[in-house]
């Protein structure tokens, strides 16, 4: 007689600990329920606990809740450790800067915080129809391979979060999707289909814009350090493929690079590691190093990834052992080898892996940066035009649905390795945006129901070139928890979801759903403000909620929402935007 397989339920199950998954997590449990949080790994914290300590945002300020929580939790943490004056608060830049370890401390305090929330390690998803069950369309149970035991177990959830990298919970469950890159003409983006563009802005020749199934390069962010107390050398990996990296020769003698001429300017360290990754500083003496955006070659590994979004996890390992060697093969060569001029093999001889990151693993990132994996295809479709201001200077379009405000630029890396004669890589690209709203819709896959997809949200290859930096993924996930909590209360389905319930429990938490540059969560009119200016009330950067109330404002703003509000005299924006907020709260429930 076989044993049962292992049982757990609850109300809300997340798979995958990423900080999506996390913030998941904590926006249910927050509100009483439920919640099994289940990771692949032995630690949890995805990309900001292995290595990406140099937070992608472009305007602070656009993004709040739990992201701007950690954030003000890695500033207290430095301070309180190091002191106030002292180096490491200088270098943490206001928190947005910081250790792997630290990152992956202050995840595990916040998620200790709340009872609700069950974590459970070494727990890996196989995106395969068997190891879902579907009750008609809606998710009911997942099976999981516990790898240490090697035992399938069972976790049914009333409802359920992928917050994978890869979206594959929504896949198994048959959730369509998205890979590679859309046609220019299917929905007129900049930079869309294959383009080679140099850094800093021109568009080389080659770029046709035709869409493809080019998935954009990996890599790992690596924190490498020159303190000598701390520095771990960089060994020669065993499968090192000399051929691979003999062309940055010629690409450091004759200072050849992918960026426009203004931009091949003497940046620091330009003279030595920084030549080949690019190195931002982290507490500590430990840097952020990302691959170098204008060199031809550096620590992306690209075309050799494009099978991970839809393979198993024994492929995926075998190609994430593949690019750490590939890797630490390349600063290997920088260090050592004899066609290199010796004072740059020196210089680059000082950095090596810091000894007190990952000793568990050798002290290398423990998971792949997968930038993009599948792209769901969901109830709204973010594209490059939902990114991009309107007008000049104007902000992008606003959503009214919008769970939260976000800003990056389009960002791709390359998609395919240096090709003969092209004076750039093809993929590699930067647009610039303004802080715009993302939707609720982009969670909600369509034909599945019971779950919301945080992380492959549904955008277009360039559209998701923004959405997927860490800050938007936190959002995303504090936003996918919070209409799990609406949801459950309200026993209603996700696509049912009181958008306005979301969005004011999102703000009672301090979302920004909406960018002002003015006003901050935490403001006695914050939800007024943000609320009306969805509804299109503020169109402008500013919100001025201090400033004099006019008396054409006030009959503006009272006509676009069909409300009648006497304006007195001495009363601010603010306050009439209050006062006339809480009115449609009484008049109109179905509208608040």
């Amino acid at each position: 007689m076989s044993t049962p397989s292992p049982f757990y339920q609850a109300d809300v199950v997340v798979v995958s600990a990423t900080p999506a998954g996390i913030t998941a997590a904590i926006a249910a449990a927050r509100e009483g329920h439920s919640v099994l949080l289940l990771e692949r790994t032995g630690h949890i914290g995805g990309l900001i606990a292995n290595g990406l300590g140099a937070t992608d945002i472009a305007t602070r300020g656009a993004t709040g809740g739990l992201f701007a929580e950690f954030i003000r939790r890695v500033l207290r943490h430095y301070t309180d450790t190091y002191g106030a004056e002292s180096e490491q608060v200088r270098d943490c830049g206001d928190g947005y800067h910081f250790e792997p370890s630290v990152a992956e401390q202050i995840l595990t305090a916040m998620i200790a915080e709340h009872p609700g929330i069950t974590v459970l390690l070494q727990r890996q998803f196989d995106a395969l129809p068997e190891n879902v069950t579907l009750e008609g369309t809606r998710l009911a149970e997942i099976r999981i391979l516990h790898r240490e035991t090697q035992v399938i177990e069972r976790f049914q959830g009333r409802l359920f979060i992928d917050a994978t990298y890869e979206g594959d919970l929504a896949a198994a469950a048959g959730a369509p999707y998205r890979l590679g890159r859309e046609d220019q003409r299917e929905f007129n983006e900049p930079m869309a289909g294959q383009i080679y563009q140099a850094w800093g802005g021109r568009i080389n020749p080659g770029s046709t814009g035709r869409g493809d199934n080019a998935i954009q390069s990996y890599n790992y962010r690596l924190p490498l350090t020159r303190t000598a107390a701390n520095r771990v050398p960089i060994a020669r990996p065993a499968n090192y493929r000399r051929d691979e990296y003999v062309s940055f020769v010629d690409d450091l003698r004759l200072k050849r690079s992918a960026a426009m001429p203004e931009h091949k300017r003497n940046e620091w360290h330009w003279d030595d590691m920084g030549r080949i990754v690019n190195i931002v500083m982290v507490p500590n003496g430990k840097t952020d190093s990302n691959n170098q955006h204008t060199a031809l070659i550096s620590t992306d590994l690209p075309e050799e990834n494009w099978p991970w979004p839809t393979s198993n996890w024994a492929w995926r390992d075998q190609y994430a052992l593949r690019l750490r060697d590939y890797i630490l093969g390349l600063l290997w060569f920088c260090q050592n080898d004899p066609e290199l001029p010796a004072e740059f093999r020196a210089r680059c001889s000082e950095w090596g892996l810091a000894r007190d990151e990952y000793a568990d693993n050798d002290h290398f990132p423990r998971q792949v940066y997968v930038r993009e994996g599948r792209r769901i295809m969901g109830r709204y479709l973010f594209t490059a035009i939902d990114a991009v201001p309107v007008v000049e200077k104007g902000r992008p379009p606003v959503l009214a649905e919008s769970i939260t405000a976000s800003h990056y630029a389009l960002d791709s890396h390359a998609v395919r390795k240096r090709e003969p004669d092209r004076l750039s890589l093809d993929g590699f690209f930067s647009y610039p945006s303004a802080p715009y709203t993302v939707p609720y819709g982009v969670m909600v896959p369509n034909d599945v129901d019971g779950l919301l997809v945080p992380t492959a949200a549904s955008a277009t290859h360039i559209g998701f070139s923004t959405l997927r930096m860490e800050p938007c993924w936190m959002a995303l996930g504090e936003a996918a928890g919070t209409a799990a909590s609406v949801a459950l209360t309200q026993t209603v389905s996700l696509r049912e979801v009181d958008i306005i319930a979301l969005q004011r429990s999102l703000l009672r938490h301090g979302a920004v759903l909406l960018y002002f540059r003015d006003v901050a969560p935490g403001h006695p009119h914050y939800e007024a403000m943000q609320l009306l200016g969805l509804r299109g009330l503020l169109p402008e950067w500013e919100a001025q909620p201090d400033d004099p109330l006019s008396s054409a404002d006030a009959e503006r703003w009272s006509h676009a929402v069909g409300v009648s509000l006497d304006s007195p005299a001495n009363q601010t924006r603010g306050e009439f935007l209050d006062r006339l907020w809480k009115k449609m709260v009484t008049e109109n429930k179905k509208a608040c």
